[in-house]
C-alpha cells in the first residue's frame, strides 16, 4: 500500500506540473494583456509598462514560470490583479458552496440513477426497461440551464416550495443538487444498467437463486457490490468535475462556487486567480480518482492496488 501511494503522489506532482505548465504558457500567448484591464482606459504606456514590470510580465515565459513554481512550492497561489486578494483566500472563501454542492449533486444523481439502472436491468426488454432508457437518454441531453430553469419555474416561481436563488440553507442547495442530479443520473443508469445486466449473467448469481436466497439478498449481497464498481470510477470523475465549478448551474441560481470565480477571472483576464482554480481542479480529480481506487478493493477484495 506505501509503495502504491508513494507512486500515486510522484504521478500526481508530474501531473500538476504539466497541467500547471500547459496552462501557464496559454495564458502567456493570449492576446489579450493583464496590464490594459488592470489600468483601465485611462491607462497610458508608461503606465501599463509600470504595471508589467511590477507584475513580472516584462520577463521570458520559462522566468515567470519558475517564478510561479517557486511561489507555489511555498503555498502562494499567487495575488489576483483585479481583486487584490490572495487566490488562496479567494478560492477558500468559495471552497464551502463548491463541496456542499458537490456532495447534494453525487447524492441526488446517485439515488436517482441507480434505482433508474437498477430497475431497468431487472426488466430488461420490457416497456419499464425502454421507458427508464428513453428518460435516460432526455435527462443526458438536455441543457443544464434549460433543466435548471424549468426546476425554478415550477418548484421556487410556481409552487414556491424553494427559493428562486442564493446560498445558505438547506432549501437553497436542493434545486441545483437536483439539476446536476437529474443530468448526471442519465449516465449512471445507463453505466448500471449495463453493468448489472452483466454481472446478472454470472454463473454465481445462478448459484445463489438455486441457494433458495430471497431475491432481495441476492441483489443486495451478490449482485450490488459487483455491478456498482464501475460506478466508484465515475463518482472519482465526478468529484473533479464539480470541484472545478459549474458554471451554468451556479449562475442559474446564483450559487456562490468556484465556477462563478473563475468565469470572472477569465473575463477580466485575471492570470493568478485562473492558474489557482485549473490547479485545484487538477487536485481534485487526481484525489477523485484516488479515492474511487482505495474504495473498489473494499468492495471486491479480488481488486489488488498494484
Amino acid at each position: 500500500m506505501a509503495a502504491y501511494l508513494l507512486r500515486r503522489f510522484v504521478q500526481a506532482i508530474l501531473i500538476l506540473l504539466g497541467v500547471s505548465f500547459i496552462t501557464f504558457v496559454l495564458l502567456y500567448v493570449l492576446p489579450a494583456d493583464p496590464a490594459a484591464q488592470i489600468a483601465g482606459r485611462a491607462g497610458n504606456a508608461e503606465t501599463l509598462e509600470n504595471i508589467r514590470r511590477e507584475l513580472g510580465l516584462d520577463r521570458p515565459l520559462h522566468e515567470q514560470y519558475l517564478r510561479y513554481l517557486g511561489a507555489l512550492v511555498e503555498g502562494d497561489l499567487g495575488r489576483s490583479y483585479q481583486q487584490k486578494t490572495e487566490v488562496a483566500t479567494l478560492i477558500w472563501a468559495r471552497l464551502p458552496a463548491t463541496l456542499l454542492l458537490m456532495v447534494g449533486a453525487i447524492v441526488c444523481e446517485l439515488a436517482i440513477g441507480l434505482t433508474m439502472g437498477i430497475l431497468a436491468a431487472l426488466n430488461r426488454g420490457r416497456f419499464t426497461d425502454q421507458a427508464l432508457m428513453v428518460v435516460s437518454f432526455v435527462a443526458v441531453s438536455a441543457p443544464q440551464f434549460v433543466v435548471g430553469i424549468l426546476l425554478l419555474y415550477v418548484f421556487a416561481v410556481h409552487l414556491g416550495w424553494f427559493p428562486i436563488g442564493g446560498y445558505g440553507t438547506f432549501a437553497h442547495l436542493v434545486l441545483p443538487s437536483l439539476t446536476l442530479g437529474i443530468l448526471g443520473a442519465g449516465w449512471y443508469a445507463r453505466m448500471m444498467r449495463s453493468s448489472m445486466i452483466d454481472v446478472l449473467r454470472q454463473d454465481y448469481m445462478r448459484t445463489a437463486k438455486a441457494k433458495g436466497l430471497k431475491p432481495g439478498i441476492v441483489l443486495a449481497v451478490h449482485a450490488l457490490p459487483n455491478a456498482i464498481l464501475p460506478i466508484i470510477a465515475m463518482i472519482g470523475i465526478d468529484i473533479g468535475i464539480f470541484m472545478s465549478g459549474i458554471v451554468v448551474v451556479e449562475s442559474v441560481f446564483g450559487w456562490p462556487g468556484i465556477g462563478q470565480l473563475a468565469w470572472q477571472a477569465i473575463q477580466q483576464i485575471d492570470i493568478p486567480i485562473i492558474m489557482g482554480v485549473t490547479l485545484v481542479s487538477a487536485c481534485a480529480i487526481i484525489v477523485g480518482n484516488l479515492i474511487a481506487d482505495l474504495i473498489a478493493p473494499l468492495i471486491d477484495p479480488r481488486i489488488k492496488l498494484r
